[in-house]
């Protein structure tokens, strides 16, 4: 399947870079533009850098050296002319590495210029992107209602985070990194874990945003601020849940050992192809505040990416491969790189359709709720806007009334995909702690956070092209919902206690539903045990010890209408199951 879906984006750039009149290059959409005075659009040259070879090194520092000094080479040997002829044209401009090309802003003379060089393979559009903002039907909850048993979040325990919290992993020694509407960097749950500090933010921060993108936002930020800033909220709430902590109980994030870096690639929401290209590269190589003296050893591990280009806004299967050259040379370098799948599930199957999802090099996310099921609104499979048919997503997560921070010291719960994906960002940095080996394996890691996967069921009728539910992968939850604890068994088999089993399916209860008395059996003694019962915003509606052999009588009486989850845990093991109140 793989070397299939390879030929198709093989043939796909081979038409990118097959134009035979420099009128043929230009895409229709910037002939659009092409009565302005002046407006933007990037530009393509035809050589380009095959980074695959990076995969003959071993360490990530190794290969992201590689990929950089080969990407910044081929740049310097090949822009100097068609940058000389920007400047004789008067015209803004700003070369790029990680693709070899160049965002401009100029007038048609130029525009038709730079067509007829030999040297240009394309010229696509620079339009203005709306981020894919998530499901809010929680945002009122701005305190600590949404709270699993122990202080942490619910998604945390569903993918089994805690579980290698209780090994003392938790992200030590690992950089996240997230290109968002920015982040409120002294917020009491991110300011102990950012890389930098109010003296330095060299090397931790880049803002992309370098003047108004939308005339119909309000920007509180203002353009190339040198030290971290949120115009928004969405930013600060994904980076919150890859590793806030602030430390007085609010335990809203996956890896709160880790460190973090941002790039503010969207102006209060809106972006441009060139701004998510700009914080891809500086991902790669971090540079100082000036942008200047890029350095790839200091370059993030894992990255989050919570938004979409559709094709109504200039991304289509004419310029794809411009995003999709920048996502696969940053994964060549050693960078996971984690994408939300999108909110558009509710169109139906091929709802993933905008990069970046789309790519085989992004590690894709689908949503899940409290009831590890697959919501209404994460995206669907197959891709077919470029073609390729390809499986997506890769992996489903916790994505709906996720709470995490936002600005102004605040706290509330959001839904969407891109609440789902920086739990995989989140995890992806407890696994490299577990065993820093797996630093810039970004295909082994996303093999096993794909074969340990937990299976999930959609209950809709549609199978996006599965024969049935059963089979996994799938177009609608991938490989299923990651399971930390299964990974851990496999690459650190030395702190799995023999005695430890994590159950999740041996719960029965009847009757179920229940208006009043229900029994649960378990199929082993709990003895000493604690039993939870949470609601589907993940409050905790009741909790106690107790100790039964394997039927445990429980009154539902006072307990309002809805579903629950009943979890019942001791030392050696945990059971769970799911509860109808009639």
């Amino acid at each position: 399947m793989k070397n299939l879906v390879l030929l198709a984006l093989l043939c796909c750039s081979f038409g990118v870079f097959a134009q035979t009149t420099w009128q043929q290059k230009i895409d229709s959409d910037v002939w659009a533009g092409a009565n302005q005075t002046t407006f933007e659009y990037f530009v393509l040259l035809r050589d380009q850098v095959n980074t695959s070879g990076a995969k003959q090194f071993s360490t990530k520092g190794e290969k992201a050296q590689y990929v950089f000094t080969a990407l910044q080479n081929k740049a310097n040997e090949t822009q100097g002319a068609l940058l000389q002829l920007i400047q004789q044209h008067q015209g803004d401009y700003r070369p790029y590495f990680i693709v070899n090309g160049v965002w401009v802003k100029g007038n048609s003379t130029l525009l038709e210029a730079l067509a007829k060089r030999e040297e240009v393979a394309l010229i696509a559009p620079n339009p203005r992107v709306y981020n894919d903002l998530p499901n809010r039907p929680d945002a009122g909850h701005n305190t600590g209602v949404a709270r699993g048993p122990r202080g942490f979040e619910w998604g945390i325990g569903m993918i089994r985070a805690n579980l290698l919290w209780n090994k003392n992993l938790k992200g030590a020694g690992v950089v996240v990194g997230g290109q968002d509407t920015g982040y409120e960097w002294i917020h009491p749950a991110l300011r102990n874990q950012y890389r930098g500090d109010s003296l330095n933010h060299n090397y931790h921060w880049h803002d992309a945003i370098h003047g108004q993108i939308s005339a119909d936002t309000i920007n509180k930020c203002g353009y190339d601020v040198n030290y971290p800033c949120d115009d928004a909220t969405h930013g600060t709430h994904t980076m919150g849940t890859m590793i806030g902590d602030d430390g007085q109980g609010n335990q809203i994030g996956v890896a709160p050992e880790a460190q973090w870096v941002g790039c503010r690639s969207m102006e209060n929401g809106w972006g441009t192809p060139a701004t998510y290209i700009e914080c891809f590269e500086w991902f790669m190589a971090p540079t100082d505040t000036n942008n200047l003296n890029p350095d790839p050893s200091v370059a993030p591990h894992v990255i989050a990416n919570s938004w979409g280009c559709p094709a109504v806004e200039g991304c289509n299967p004419s310029n794809f491969s411009i995003m999709q050259l920048a996502v696969e040379n940053l994964k060549n370098s050693g960078v996971f790189v984690v994408v939300s799948a999108g909110n558009d599930g509710w169109a139906g199957c091929n709802s993933i359709e905008n990069p970046a999802a789309i790519y085989e090099a992004s590690f894709s996310v689908g949503a899940t709720d409290i009831l590890d099921t697959l919501t209404y609104f994460s995206s669907l499979g197959s891709v077919i806007s470029d073609g390729s048919l390809r499986m997506k997503p890769n992996v489903v997560a916790p994505g709906a009334g996720i709470r995490s921070c936002i600005p102004n010291g605040g706290y509330a719960a959001y839904s969407g995909t891109s609440m789902a994906g920086p739990h995989v960002a989140g995890a992806v940095a407890l696994l490299i702690n577990a065993k820093p080996s797996l630093s810039g394996n970004v295909d082994s890691l996303e093999t096993l956070l794909e074969m340990t996967a937990d299976t999930v069921y959609t209950y809709r009728d549609d199978t996006c092209g599965t024969t049935t539910q059963l089979v996994f992968p799938n177009n609608m939850v991938g490989y299923g919902r990651i399971n930390l604890y299964k990974v851990l068994e496999i690459i650190r088999p030395d702190l799995i206690s023999s005695t430890t089993q994590i159950m999740t399916e041996d719960l029965r209860i009847y009757p179920n539903p229940s208006s009043g008395m229900i029994q649960v059996q378990t199929s082993k003694s709990m003895e000493n045990c604690q039993v939870t019962i949470t609601n589907a915003l993940g409050q905790v509606v009741r909790q106690f010890d107790t100790y039964f052999n394997t039927i445990l009588e429980m009154d539902l009486g006072n307990i309002t209408t809805g579903v629950y989850i009943i979890s019942i845990e001791n030392k050696t093991q945990k059971v769970v199951g799911k509860m109808i109140k009639s």
